[in-house]
C-alpha cells in the first residue's frame, strides 16, 4: 500500500461554481482519488474554498456587509454543491480561518529567516479622500491606448493594453471618484531568482507532466525568474506577522497554494492524529498530485515548488494534471449564456452520476471541449442509459427472474477473462496517467462488448432448450456486470454501489479492483434489480436558447442553413464539402488580455479576420508571425474570453492515438491568401458549428509510393505528394487536401501516422 495527496485547486468564494468548475478541477481529482482507494493505497485528499482576495471585497462593498460574509456564504453554498456531486474530501475546508492563517504565517516567517523574502518599494494609487491605497479594481479612468472609458487600474479589457501605476488617464477612485496620487509603498517578495537553477533541476526529466504543463512552466523559464510581491495594500486577508504591517496583507496567490499544506495540518488534527500530515508532506517516497485549471499552472509548477523549497523539508509536486476549459457556444461559462448551469441548479435536476458521467465524457484534459446540453442528453440516453444501464439491468433482471440466484458454472470462460483483462489493464494505464475521459470510454467499450456478447448467446431462447448451459452463459455476463461496477465506480459511485448490492455483494470499495479477479460464487442471492439510469430530456427552452442568439445577432433559420447544405452535399465526402478550407498568413499577434493560453492574432485569408487560438503551449509569436496556415473560413463567429473569433486555424494532434505533438497545417507551396483547399470539390457557403467540422474526418500521415498510411494504408492520388500529408478519409478512401492545383495541406515535421486535424 502506498500513500497518495491528491491536492484540489481551491475555488474562489465570490461565486457558485459551474460545470466548468466541477469538470476542470473538482471531478478529476475524485475520481483518482476513488481509483487509488480501489487499488488500497491511502488517500489524502485536500482542499477548500479560497476567501481572500480584491473581488471578495468589492462584492462585499456593493452589498453593505464584510468580506467574510461573502465568502461563508459561497463556502457554503459550494461545499455543499461538492458533497451532492458525491464528490469525496478528507477535509474541504476554507483559506479564512486560524489553522490556515497559522500555517501561512509560519511559512512566511520560515521565508524570511532562510533569506528568500526581501523588501522592495514600488508605486501605487492612493486615493487621498479614503486615505488608502488602492488595488486595481479600485482604480478606473481612461485607455491611454484606445480611449475607453471605465478602464480598471492594470488592463483594458477593450485593447488588451496592459498598464503600470500612473499610466491611465483621467484616473479616479471608484469610491469617492477623487483623483488618486501615486505614492510609493513597500512590500515584501519572494526572491524566485535564488531558486532558478534549483527549479531546472527539479523540472528536468518531467516527461509524464501533460504537454501544456511543461509548455507553460517552459515558457515562464525563458527568461529567468524574478522576485515577486507577496503582500498588498488591503485589510481582507493573512496578517503579516511582522511590526509596522498592519495596513498590508499576504497576497492571496501565495495565501492560497499554502491551503494543501495547511489543510492537511488541519484534517490530522481533525481526525486525532496531529503528525498525521508529516507522513504525506516529509516522506519523499509520497507522491503528491495536483488537479488544476490550465490559468493556475505557473502557480503550482513554479510558484509552490519555490515555496517549499524555501521552506525546506516537504514533498514537491509529482504531477500537475491541469486541464484546460469547458467551454459554452465557444466562451466561459456563465448563467447569461443561455440555459442555468451552476451547479446546484443543475442537480436540482439531474442526478449527479449523470453530471459525472457526461462530464467524464468530455473532460477537458488536454484541449479545451463544448460542453452543449444537446450532446449531454444524446450521450446519456444513448451511451450510458442505452449501453451500460442496459446492459446492467438486461443481465441482472434476466438472472434473476430465470435463476433467483447466480448460476452454477465451473468459472468464467477463457473469451470473457480475457475480455475483461485486456479492458482493465487498459484502464489502468489510462488511470495512472490521469487520463480520465479515455478510461471511462474504455468502461464503455467493455459495456459494448457485455452487450455483443449476450445478444450472440441468446440467453432468451437458450433457457429453453438447455437451462445449464444458459447458466453458464449468464454467470460470464455477470462476471462482466461485476468488473464494470467496480471499474465506473470512481465515475458514478452510487450507480455501481447499487449495482453490487443487486449481485449480492457488498462494501464495493472494500473490496477494491482485486474483486475484479474473484469469479461471482454460485448460489449467491440476487436481488430484485431496477434501472440505476434514467433517460434525461432537457427542456426544449433551453435547448432552443443554445442554438439562438450571438452578438445579438438569431442564427439562420434552420431549413434554409440544410437548403444551403444539400446543394454542395450530394455524393462522396459530403461532410467535407461543408468545409470551407483557405490559405491564411499571421500578420500579428499578441497575447490574450483574458487568457493566459491563448493568443489573439490577425490573419489575411483574402480579407483580414481575427482568431483566437490556444495555441501558446505549442507555438512561439515569433514562430506564428508571418505563418501561412489553413483556416477554416465558414466557422460560425464566438466569443472566446471575450474576444471575437472569426474562424480556426487547422493543426495535426496525435493526442487521441497515443501522441503529444500538435502541428499546423501549412500549404506545401506559396499560393495567394485565400486560395481554398477543397480538393477542388464545391464546398459550403454556409456558416457551419464546430460539431459540422468533426464530421469530417480529416488525418495526416505518411506518403510512400502512391499510399498514405493513416493507421490504416490507404491508396491516394498523385505520385508527388509531400512526405507528410493531410488527407480526407472517407469508406476507405482518401484524398489529399490541396487546392486542385498542385498545392497540399502538410505539417513542418513528422507526427504520429493518423493524427487527427482539429
Amino acid at each position: 500500500m502506498s500513500k497518495v495527496l491528491v491536492c484540489v485547486a481551491w475555488p474562489y468564494a465570490n461565486g457558485v461554481i459551474h460545470l466548468g468548475h466541477m469538470a476542470g478541477s473538482i471531478l478529476p481529482p475524485d475520481i483518482f482519488s476513488r481509483y487509488n482507494r480501489l487499488l488500497g493505497n491511502e488517500v489524502m485528499m485536500v482542499g477548500g474554498s479560497d476567501q481572500h482576495g480584491t473581488p471578495i471585497t468589492v462584492s462585499a462593498e456593493k452589498e453593505g456587509v464584510s468580506p467574510e460574509v461573502i465568502a461563508d456564504r459561497y463556502h457554503e453554498i459550494n461545499k455543499k454543491a461538492i458533497e451532492d456531486m458525491e464528490v469525496e474530501y478528507s477535509l474541504f475546508t476554507k483559506t479564512h480561518c486560524d489553522n490556515h492563517i497559522e500555517v501561512v504565517q509560519d511559512v512566511f516567517l520560515k521565508l524570511l529567516e532562510n533569506g528568500y523574502l526581501t523588501t522592495h518599494e514600488s508605486n501605487q494609487y492612493y486615493c487621498p479622500q479614503c486615505s488608502k491605497f488602492l488595488p486595481d479594481r479600485y482604480v478606473e479612468g481612461i485607455c491611454p491606448e484606445c480611449g475607453a472609458q471605465k478602464v480598471r487600474g492594470d488592463q483594458c479589457d477593450a485593447c488588451g493594453k496592459t498598464f503600470e501605476t500612473g499610466d491611465l488617464k483621467d484616473a479616479y477612485c471608484v469610491h469617492c471618484h477623487s483623483a488618486p496620487e501615486i505614492r510609493p509603498t513597500e512590500h515584501y517578495f519572494l526572491k524566485l531568482g535564488d531558486l532558478n537553477d534549483r527549479l531546472l533541476d527539479y523540472l528536468a526529466g518531467k516527461e509524464w507532466w501533460r504537454p501544456n504543463v511543461r509548455s507553460f512552466t517552459t515558457n515562464w523559464l525563458k527568461d529567468g525568474l524574478h522576485d515577486r510581491a507577496i503582500t498588498r495594500d488591503m485589510e481582507w486577508g493573512v496578517p503579516i506577522p511582522m511590526e509596522g504591517w498592519d495596513s498590508k496583507v499576504i497576497y492571496v496567490w501565495f495565501d492560497a497554494v499554502i491551503g494543501y499544506l495547511s489543510a492537511s495540518k488541519e484534517y490530522s488534527q481533525i481526525i486525532g492524529k496531529p503528525d498525521y500530515w508529516k507522513e504525506f508532506w516529509m516522506d519523499p517516497e509520497v507522491r503528491h498530485y495536483y488537479f488544476l485549471g490550465k490559468d493556475n499552472i505557473p502557480f503550482h509548477s513554479i510558484i509552490w515548488p519555490s515555496i517549499l523549497m524555501a521552506y525546506g523539508g516537504l514533498t514537491l509536486p509529482y504531477d500537475i494534471p491541469a486541464n484546460e476549459y469547458l467551454m459554452y457556444k465557444g466562451g466561459k461559462f456563465s448563467k447569461s449564456r443561455g440555459g442555468a448551469i451552476d451547479m446546484p441548479t443543475v442537480l436540482s435536476k439531474y442526478d449527479p452520476d449523470i453530471i459525472r458521467f457526461y462530464l467524464s465524457m468530455v473532460m477537458p484534459d488536454t484541449h479545451d471541449s463544448e460542453f452543449s446540453w444537446e450532446d449531454f442528453q444524446t450521450k446519456v440516453n444513448t451511451e450510458l442509459v442505452g449501453n451500460l444501464g442496459n446492459y446492467y439491468h438486461r443481465c441482472l433482471s434476466f438472472t434473476r427472474k430465470n435463476f433467483g440466484s447466480v448460476p452454477q458454472s465451473e468459472g468464467v470462460s477463457a473469451e470473457i477473462s480475457k475480455a475483461i483483462a485486456d479492458a482493465f489493464s487498459e484502464y489502468r494505464s489510462c488511470m495512472d496517467g490521469c487520463d480520465f475521459k479515455k478510461a471511462i470510454k474504455v468502461v464503455m467499450e467493455l459495456s459494448h462488448f457485455g452487450n455483443r456478447y449476450f445478444d450472440s448467446m441468446k440467453p432468451w431462447a437458450l433457457v429453453k432448450t438447455d437451462k445449464d448451459a444458459c447458466g453458464k452463459v449468464l454467470y460470464d455476463n455477470l462476471a462482466v456486470v461485476k468488473a464494470l461496477a467496480i471499474m465506473a465506480w470512481p465515475f458514478m459511485p452510487k450507480a455501481s454501489e447499487r449495482i453490487f448490492s443487486f449481485m449480492g455483494l457488498s462494501d464495493l470499495e472494500g473490496c477494491g479492483y482485486a474483486a475484479i479477479d474473484v469469479a461471482p460464487v454460485s448460489g449467491t442471492e440476487l436481488a430484485d434489480p431496477v434501472p440505476v439510469f434514467s433517460k434525461v430530456e432537457v427542456p426544449k427552452e433551453i435547448l432552443d436558447a443554445e442554438k439562438g442568439i450571438l452578438d445579438g445577432k438569431a442564427e439562420e433559420p434552420k431549413k434554409k442553413e440544410k437548403k444551403e447544405m444539400v446543394t454542395v452535399s450530394d455524393g462522396p465526402f459530403k461532410d467535407f464539402r461543408k468545409l470551407d478550407i483557405r490559405v491564411a498568413q499571421i500578420t500579428s499577434i499578441e497575447d490574450h488580455p483574458d487568457a493566459e493560453k491563448l493568443y489573439l492574432m490577425k490573419v489575411d485569408v483574402g480579407e483580414e479576420r481575427q482568431i483566437v487560438a490556444g495555441l501558446k503551449a505549442y507555438y512561439s509569436k515569433e514562430e506564428m508571425l508571418g505563418r501561412k496556415v489553413l483556416c477554416l473560413y465558414n466557422l460560425k463567429p464566438a466569443k472566446l474570453r471575450g474576444q471575437r473569433s472569426e474562424g480556426m486555424l487547422l493543426a495535426a494532434d496525435d493526442e487521441e492515438i497515443g501522441g503529444s505533438t500538435v502541428l499546423l497545417l501549412k500549404p506545401s507551396a506559396d499560393v495567394p491568401n485565400g486560395t481554398k483547399m477543397n480538393c477542388g470539390m464545391d464546398s459550403s457557403e454556409s456558416r457551419i458549428e464546430y460539431k459540422d467540422f468533426t464530421n469530417a474526418i480529416l488525418k495526416v500521415g505518411s506518403f510512400k509510393d502512391g499510399k498514405v498510411n493513416v493507421g490504416d494504408v490507404l491508396d491516394v492520388d498523385g505520385d508527388s505528394l509531400p512526405e507528410r500529408i493531410a488527407v480526407v478519409v472517407e469508406d476507405g478512401k482518401a484524398v489529399p487536401v490541396s487546392d486542385g492545383n498542385g498545392c497540399y495541406a502538410t505539417v513542418d515535421r513528422e507526427i504520429t501516422d493518423g493524427a487527427n486535424v482539429r
